[in-house]
């Protein structure tokens, strides 16, 4: 079940849930706009020749209140929001559909599991021939809440917890099965 701004509202105040900074404006009626943080990453392309899943990716770090992404560039940048699930919902992140229109794409893997907490890392693309520019505070994405028929059992403690920041890929810490 997706959550209503009445619930997430009196989630938030009972400290069920927690989305901080938050204004009344970013409560949409089944979503929570999210804004556009001041830490981003992008690979260091100078620095590696290709990307391998099994080693750390080489990123070039920085702050800024504006951010120039240029035409068919990816980025990956935080949200200005630290927010803490409870163990019995999930999240899902998406761009929001005027943002989408003017050619950016948002992603965080679409997902945010129960128990989670952190800023989210957002993965943006400019799939224009056009470079865009991005001002810090933007809402740049939604959340949408949705209610677990039970609570999950064994909650998210993966290696993004606690976030602050923009956050490289950890892929190379899996441990896949053979």
């Amino acid at each position: 079940m997706i959550l209503s701004d009445i619930t997430i509202r009196e989630m938030m105040k009972n400290n069920e849930l927690t989305i901080e900074p938050c204004s009344e404006e970013q409560i949409q009626p089944a979503s929570v706009d999210i804004r556009l943080g001041h830490h981003y990453l992008k690979i260091d392309e100078n620095a590696i020749a290709s990307i391998n899943l099994n080693e750390p990716a080489k990123y070039v770090e920085f702050e800024s209140d504006e951010v120039i992404i240029p035409p068919h560039s990816f980025l990956l940048a935080t949200t200005n929001e630290y927010i803490k699930l409870p163990n019995h919902l999930t999240a899902f992140v998406e761009g929001r559909s005027s943002i989408g229109r003017m050619g950016l794409f948002i992603q965080n893997a679409g997902w945010v599991d129960p128990g989670f907490e952190g800023e989210i890392t957002l993965e943006l693309y400019n799939a224009n021939r056009l470079p865009i520019i991005l001002q810090s505070g933007r809402r740049i994405a939604q959340l949408v809440f949705a209610s677990m028929d039970q609570e999950a059992g064994v909650p998210y403690n993966g290696k993004y917890q606690g976030q602050r920041k923009a956050v490289g890929s950890q892929v190379y810490l899996d441990k896949e099965k053979k």
